[in-house]
């Protein structure tokens, strides 16, 4: 389908982190090249540092975090964007009072998530 309410598609809880859901707006059995994911991260929540086997292109739609990409700890806000090379370790803490909330795109190729602990 090519248009869809994005609200339509289920959310689900994303295992490694806390306060942390994640919806597959379009996957790879609708398109054949990139999935378009949203994360929702409610106040406190957070991903541990992990790597992934594919890299990620990222939009804040809002909310704010922290994040850390390698050794660098950004703090992101609505309208900025976030590149993480494939295999770099990366982690996310939702700051504030509102969800943190931003779209992934990744390349429809196998991807392995490989957690390496808390933050930094």
């Amino acid at each position: 389908m090519p248009v869809k309410p994005a609200d339509s598609v289920p959310s689900e809880p994303v295992g490694a982190g806390r306060g942390t859901r994640r919806q597959v707006l379009i996957g790879p059995d609708e398109a054949p090249n990139f999935a378009l994911r949203r994360f929702i991260m409610e106040p406190g929540g957070n991903m541990p540092r992990h790597t992934n086997t594919v890299e990620h292109e990222q939009y804040v739609l809002r909310g704010r975090a922290r994040i850390g990409i390698g050794d660098q700890v950004v703090e992101v806000g609505p309208d900025d964007v976030v590149y993480i090379p494939a295999g770099l370790p990366h982690w996310y803490e939702a700051q504030g009072d509102e969800p943190f909330e931003f779209l992934c795109v990744v390349p429809n190729h196998p991807d392995r998530l490989t957690v390496l602990g808390e933050e930094g």
